[in-house]
């Protein structure tokens, strides 16, 4: 092989060297782009992965805030209308067993004897034709407080008792009377119903409740007066010195009711006066007063 034909096989084998070195950069770049497309998908997978768990977890947190929002709107409600069904069961077992009377209501008699059993501070039963769910035994104890949280049956209970003030005569002898019950947000148990005498067309057709005491005598009662007071008001005041007190105290009552009743009212009068909370102002009362017009 002459000189000639070496330099030409040398020069052959140079390119083909270099091309064989520029494919092998082309191929380590390609490998290297595909490495580098390969990191940035697996850390945009990784990424992705972290978004997902990340609200996997929070969605698994709102759920079980959720659940634990309503698990205790659930144990609050269950709080709040079991006294109310306890107790209106308690108070309808008591109507069963110490009450007798026809469907209308006539021949309405009251088993003290029973009521006694039961709770010796029984004094009386307050009863309205309407609303008819006014039909309670009347307790009377040394402290007003022991019958706000206190059922007939010694029951702890929001719904109470109907209790007459500790300062009256249970024989209901007093020219004032006082007795006191709860008006209940929800079921409309003890005295929630008063306010119905905020209407004097709903006076007009029930004027009258009936108080019976053990003694057999059944006291029936015309209402005079009906309306919001104040729980400082005159309105409660239970002591009179002189007949002129007590018809200065009348007239008070007659002034702050809502509206006019044409009954007789004076200083020989023998008056009850009903008192319930009104639930709109702490230191408001709903009163409604009523005369002694009948006894048998």
């Amino acid at each position: 092989m002459d000189r000639e034909e070496k330099k030409t096989v040398e020069k052959k084998r140079i390119r083909h060297a270099r091309r064989r070195k520029r494919i092998k950069r082309a191929r380590n770049s390609e490998n290297h782009l595909q490495n580098n497309i390969a990191g940035e998908k697996e850390k945009a997978g990784a990424k992705q992965r972290q978004r997902r768990n990340a609200f996997n977890i929070g969605s698994t947190a709102v759920l079980i805030a959720a659940v634990c929002v309503f698990v205790f709107a659930l144990y609050q409600l269950v709080m709040i209308l079991f006294p109310y069904y306890f107790g209106g069961k308690e108070y309808d077992e008591l109507k069963d067993l110490a009450i007798t009377a026809d469907e209308d209501g006539e021949g309405f008699s009251v088993n003290f004897d029973e009521l006694l059993k039961e709770n010796q501070d029984t004094v009386a039963w307050i009863r309205f034709d309407e609303p008819s769910i006014i039909s309670y035994p009347v307790v009377k104890s040394t402290d007003n407080e022991d019958y706000l949280t206190k059922t007939f049956s010694d029951n702890d209970n929001k719904l109470g008792a109907i209790f007459m003030d500790m300062r009256n005569n249970p024989d209901f002898l007093d020219m004032n009377t006082f007795i006191y019950g709860h008006n209940m947000k929800l079921g409309g148990e003890m005295f929630s119903q008063l306010t119905e005498y905020e209407n004097e067309e709903f006076c007009e057709e029930h004027p009258y409740f009936y108080i019976y005491t053990p003694d057999g005598k059944v006291r029936t009662y015309t209402i005079f007066s009906a309306g919001v007071v104040k729980d400082t008001a005159e309105n409660y005041e239970i002591s009179y010195q002189t007949d002129e007190d007590f018809e200065n105290y009348i007239n008070t009552c007659r002034e702050s009711s809502n509206y006019t009743v044409d009954v007789e009212v004076n200083a020989q009068s023998k008056i009850v006066s009903l008192s319930t909370c009104t639930n709109v102002q702490d230191d408001e009362r709903f009163l409604v007063q009523g005369v002694l017009t009948a006894e048998d």
